[in-house]
């Protein structure tokens, strides 16, 4: 089938609910839930999930002692009571309490989880259950890093002498937070490595919505407000305390305890004396250890309130929840984390609306890895977003608060284990783009970055998962730059964009762009295309197409020669042959030729790539050599094996061992056009290929 309509089938599946959503969650390690439990009670099976199987690299290293892991048995609950069930009586923030990992702050985050129903059916698939059609297989979705994956496992638990070692319900026969903790432990890598974090880490995974960190030392005058709109919202929130001397969770003698993470559950306004007083409900997801001071549960002060209030708040019961003033909450905890799918409580529920872009991009040392602006000479090779931002207009003129925009850059792991991920310090600045820079096309250059300075950008360089800045944005045109702070670090990101007022974004880098309004998690139509047949790339379109506005491979290869290539070609550049291979790459309607929508696509990506080589060949000497190939394509998006560069280098190399712009431009059409057919496709083909096939068919589609 011509490559062409391959594209087209791929553009027309985008177009409707694609893989990544809550609705059509990714398999993860390409598990089909439905697939195996339909193997599994027609084979009457139980379960064995040999992906994370029930091993002691299951539970990883450094949580239990030697002795300890020696008598670790995994048992499903069936044989641990006579009567299992998924869930016992609703889903409570009461039902468990945390064990012998410290993940305390996944768990505070599930707590949180428990008050939105409906983020909590999306994580938790309620209809489980271990009396009809069970095979002892179970799964689970979270959003990780830009598409929600379904996550399959086996209820195989860890015990010791029969008692749960890890996360235990309050009631023996309630199994859905162990279960829960399993595979968010095998997303992790092992239990092991969900040993210490933040809540914001897992409140993400669990909505894939906006991330809000408030630094509680600093807070912002309108925190009460915030937090009270936050809680009226469907927004989960988590909070935690400094870390003490050591590592050690040690208990303080107010009994909140040292570098640990709790949930905020609840806020409220009472009259204490005539004046109001502002009290936060937190809960140790321990599941006891409680605050001792100012309105705790053994606090005279309840007694001088209403009897309606103290009724509706006071539980006197060592559950791990308690109430504290505000002031008691910023003297005695240091950050708070909200997390929502759309951050409209911010402006108290207004009229404005919220529109979401997310782009992932990738650092490639010696290309695109610029590091901060202390870098001049480099700074300027980083991935470059170009936003242009309205006014806001209507009733949100009106109404909208003082910030406008949402900025959040999100770094990915390149290793499964999470303990092993070593965060780069990564920031951004935003530049105002002046009247003599608003025709620039492609990157902006360096000489732009020593002329203008930004105009907001990170506060601090941060060695975690996520950094965010709220911003207030007046319309016009800005570059946003994300950047790791020292050069020639690869990582790859995601660049999240909010913002009240239409925002327009356009990425200098080629990789992947997403937009979509809202969190919908639907993929717009791809409409660029069209905005880009204008000005100049319609008049080159017209200058060489025939009388039916269109342009075959010969008139092709006269615009690549003459107008990219500028006459500076190796070898008289594109040859006939490669031209026609673009056609036939391109060629959506399958006529042997190009219309002027299909030659702004081809004329985007061949610029594109074309930038891309000269940025990696530092020498200027038009030759690329082949040792700088794998950085090259990498920069591109794409993430090629030792072998396939290998493959590619003998494929297409000069007799110096090095390649021509010519020859980098037509493998990367190709490498691009085959990455898309074969990444979209259901059964997993491009996992079963062996480099040389997926070669073969990259050469000679």
């Amino acid at each position: 089938m011509p490559s062409g309509v391959c594209k087209t089938l791929i553009e027309a599946r985008h177009g409707k609910d694609g893989f990544g959503t809550p609705e059509n969650p990714e398999r993860f390690l390409n598990q089909d839930y439905q697939q195996l439990k339909k193997y599994c009670l027609s084979q009457h099976l139980r379960y064995i999930d040999d992906m994370f199987p029930p091993d002691h690299q299951t539970i990883g290293e450094g949580i239990l002692s030697p002795q300890d892991l020696a008598r670790v048995t995994w048992l499903r609950p069936g044989k641990l009571v006579p009567d299992p069930s998924f869930v016992v009586d609703g889903i409570s923030r009461f039902d468990f309490g945390q064990g012998m990992v410290g993940d305390c702050w996944f768990l505070a985050s599930a707590g949180a989880l428990t008050f939105q129903n409906y983020i909590l059916g999306q994580v938790v698939p309620l209809e489980q259950r271990f009396d009809v059609d069970y095979c002892g297989l179970f799964h689970f979705r979270f959003w990780r890093f830009g598409q929600w994956v379904d996550v399959v496992i086996d209820d195989k638990l860890p015990t010791i002498n029969g008692r749960l070692i890890f996360v235990h319900s309050k009631d023996p026969n309630e199994f859905w937070p162990a279960l829960l903790e399993k595979a968010y432990a095998k997303v992790c890598g092992s239990y092991a490595d969900m040993n210490a974090g933040t809540p914001a880490e897992a409140l993400v995974d669990f909505t894939g919505g906006v991330h809000i960190c408030i630094n509680l030392s600093e807070p912002p005058p309108m925190l009460w407000d915030m937090i009270c709109r936050a809680g009226q919202s469907k927004s989960l929130m988590g909070c935690g305390t400094p870390q003490g001397e050591t590592s050690a969770n040690t208990v303080l003698p107010n009994g909140l305890v040292q570098g640990h993470a709790y949930a905020v559950t609840g806020v409220k306004e009472l009259i204490y004396q005539g004046q109001k007083v502002r009290l936060i409900r937190v809960w140790n997801p321990w599941g006891q250890g409680e605050w001792k001071g100012d309105w705790s549960d053994q606090s005279p002060l309840w007694q001088t309130v209403s009897p309606q209030d103290r009724e509706m708040c006071l539980s006197v019961r060592n559950d791990g929840e308690f109430w504290l003033t505000l002031e008691d909450f910023l003297r005695f905890y240091s950050d708070l984390d909200i997390c929502c799918l759309c951050p409209d409580f911010l402006d108290g529920g207004n009229s404005c609306h919220w529109k979401t872009s997310y782009y992932e991009g990738r650092w490639i040392a010696g290309t695109t890895a610029g590091g901060c602006i202390n870098n001049p000479d480099s700074f300027w090779c980083n991935p470059q977003y170009r936003v242009k931002v309205e006014d806001l207009v209507g009733e949100c003129a009106k109404t909208s608060g003082e910030n406008n925009m949402l900025l959040s850059l999100m770094q990915k792991p390149d290793k499964r284990n999470r303990r092993l991920v070593k965060n780069l310090f990564i920031g951004f600045s935003i530049f105002k783009v002046p009247e003599e820079y608003k025709a620039q096309r492609g990157k902006f250059p360096a000489a732009f970055f020593t002329t203008n300075r930004p105009v907001a950008q990170t506060k601090t360089f941060v060695n975690g998962r996520e950094v965010m800045e709220f911003l207030n944005m007046t319309a016009g045109e800005y570059l946003i730059v994300p950047c790791t702070f020292n050069p020639n670090q690869t990582a790859s990101f995601i660049l999240t964009v909010l913002a009240k007022a239409e925002t327009h974004v356009h990425e200098h880098t080629g990789g992947q762009n997403h937009e979509h309004e809202g969190h919908n998690h639907k993929e717009k139509p791809h409409t660029e295309e069209t905005s880009d047949i204008g000005g100049k790339m319609r008049s080159l379109f017209n200058g060489y197409a025939d009388k039916s506005e269109e342009l075959d491979a010969e008139s092709l290869k006269l615009v690549l020669n003459k107008h990219l290539l500028e006459g500076h070609a190796e070898d008289g550049g594109f040859s006939i042959d490669s031209c026609r291979s673009m056609v036939a790459l391109m060629d959506t309607s399958i006529n042997g030729k190009l219309n002027a929508v299909e030659f702004a696509r081809l004329w985007k990506k061949v610029v594109t790539f074309k930038g891309i080589f000269s940025i990696a060949d530092a020498s200027q000497t038009g030759k690329l050599p082949t040792t700088e190939l794998s950085n090259a394509i990498m920069a591109a998006g794409l993430q090629p094996s030792e072998a396939l560069v290998k493959l590619l280098s003998l494929r297409y190399q000069t007799p110096s061992e090095s390649i021509t712009v010519e020859s980098f431009i037509s493998l990367m059409l190709r490498l691009d056009c085959m990455h898309q057919m074969y990444s979209q496709l259901n059964d997993g083909m491009m996992m079963h290929l062996r480099e040389k096939e997926w070669l073969e068919l990259t050469m000679y589609s």
